[in-house]
């Protein structure tokens, strides 16, 4: 049974099969020119009248008509193939959809996307809060789940990012470990003569990542300045290694070593190639600074289990590779370096990154500077 149409409703009927109200809206034309139709259902036409009119009214307002069928998992699977493993690695693929896999597509893989609603991601992120998930890892799964449903608004068949417009829990950032002065120095006694020695040096003295340190090659080494170019990073992905570009755009930047440093990657590069005649053809020659004994790029993994044993064997305790890294922002600051200078150093995004992790540091030069000001204004700092 067909229905009258009125102006501007679309293609409106009545479905002889089980006596739903249809309706059919031109929405656009296809890259061949093919007319892109957009349907709706309702048990009364008033209803269809009113789907169809909130179809207008999108199309007027230059936003996107959403895929009604389309359900939040066959999404996640249209961003992983399409978009997202030709963009970040594949460790870094897989994670994604591990995060999805596991916490997202089991509460609202089912769900239709246009269904979706700011509830429904609040009421996630509540529930994995209550089953004891860390605040970092809930944020991770917002933020994955926002990243498809972007990607969704850019194909045109999402007409809002429901999780941006959700509310993120708060984090209280955690200071980490570093080492006293007292310990770096005691550490550097410990490692003295092991065969790494410049590798672990080089992290405490100019806190690179481990990752940028292990991908460093000689060609990025400046003996007559001392600088380093810091140009990629060595990661286990996929299960082997693999050379990649740095975390950031900032990353990718030069530094400067220390004279003992200096001397001692010097060092370092006169007994790596002792290792290189003595072993002759078995030598692998990676070109990179810092190698196994047979010349081929060291295992993330294995830096991390050996830094383990020295620390404990340094009477230091179980310490993480990273903290090398934490350790030398923090005595940076702490010796007064501007923190302008330490972020370029580390290679942050931004400076406001240095300050929401080491921020605490500088609390002496604050209360030197309230001192100087009250000295000047009042004559006495102490007022």
């Amino acid at each position: 049974m067909a229905g009258r149409r009125g102006n501007h409703e679309g293609s409106i009927y009545q479905r002889a099969s089980d006596q739903r109200w249809m309706g059919v809206a031109l929405v656009g034309y296809d890259g061949l020119g093919k007319p892109i139709r957009k349907y709706v259902s309702a048990k009364t036409r008033t209803e269809v009248v009113q789907k169809l009119k909130a179809v207008r009214r999108q199309l007027d307002d230059g936003l996107p008509v959403a895929d009604a069928g389309l359900k939040v998992a066959e999404l996640f699977e249209r961003w992983h193939e399409d978009i997202l493993r030709h963009q970040v690695g594949l460790a870094a693929s897989s994670n994604y959809m591990s995060v999805a896999q596991h916490h997202i597509l089991p509460t609202l893989g089912n769900k239709k996307v246009v269904d979706l609603k700011v509830t429904d991601v609040d009421r996630l992120l509540s529930k994995k809060l209550d089953g004891g998930l860390s605040v970092s890892t809930v944020r991770r799964i917002r933020s994955v789940l926002a990243q498809c449903l972007d990607q969704g608004l850019r194909w045109g068949v999402v007409n809002r990012n429901v999780a941006t417009l959700s509310r993120a829990p708060r984090q209280t950032r955690k200071e980490g470990r570093t080492l006293t002065p007292e310990q770096a120095k005691h550490l550097l006694e410990c490692l003295n003569g092991r065969r790494n020695e410049a590798l672990w040096v080089l992290m405490l003295s100019t806190g690179l990542r481990r990752g940028e340190a292990l991908g460093l090659m000689w060609k990025d080494f400046d003996r007559t300045t001392g600088v380093l170019r810091v140009r990629r990073q060595l990661k286990r992905e996929g299960g082997g290694l693999v050379v990649s570009d740095t975390k950031t755009a900032r990353s990718r930047r030069a530094v400067n070593l220390p004279g003992p440093m200096l001397e001692l990657l010097l060092e370092h590069e006169q007994s790596q190639r002792l290792e290189k005649q003595t072993l002759g053809a078995a030598w692998t020659d990676s070109g990179h600074i810092f190698t196994s004994s047979v010349g081929t790029p060291i295992d993330p993994r294995n830096l991390y289990r050996e830094f383990q044993r020295i620390s404990q064997d340094a009477g230091l305790g179980a310490w993480h590779p990273h903290e090398l890294r934490h350790s030398a922002a923090s005595l940076m600051l702490a010796q007064g370096v501007k923190i302008q200078v330490v972020s370029q150093v580390l290679g942050h995004a931004s400076i406001r990154m240095t300050a929401d992790v080491y921020g605490h540091i500088l609390d002496p030069d604050r209360e030197e500077a309230a001192n100087a000001m009250g000295s000047m204004l009042w004559g006495d700092g102490d007022q």
